[in-house]
C-alpha cells in the first residue's frame, strides 16, 4: 500500500476539477479525497497499491484536467489508516 499526497497548481478551482477527478478515481481500486485550499490550489491525497496509484495520476495528468494544471506537486507520504472511498471534502 502506497500513498501520494498532490498539489495541483493553476486554473484548477471553479472548473469542475474536484468532481471530474472523483469520476476518474471510479476507474480505479484508489481510496482518498481531493479538497480545494484557500490558496486557489488543490489538495489530493490518493492511496492504494503501487500501479493503482501511479495509473491514477497517469490517467489524471492525461485528461481533460491537463490544461488547467500549471504544476502538479507529488509527495510520498505513509499510507493512511481508514480510508474508505475517494471523495470531495470541503
Amino acid at each position: 500500500m502506497t500513498a501520494r499526497q498532490v498539489f495541483y497548481e493553476g486554473r484548477v478551482q471553479g472548473v469542475g476539477f474536484r468532481y471530474a477527478t472523483r469520476q476518474i478515481a471510479m476507474g480505479f481500486d484508489v481510496t482518498g479525497w481531493v479538497r480545494n485550499l484557500p490558496d486557489e490550489r488543490v489538495e489530493m491525497l490518493t492511496a492504494g497499491e503501487e500501479e493503482e496509484v501511479e495509473a491514477f495520476l497517469k490517467a489524471i495528468a492525461e485528461s481533460s484536467l491537463a490544461s488547467f494544471i500549471y504544476k502538479q506537486t507529488v509527495n510520498e507520504i505513509p499510507a493512511p489508516k481508514g480510508l474508505r472511498g475517494f471523495e470531495i471534502v470541503h
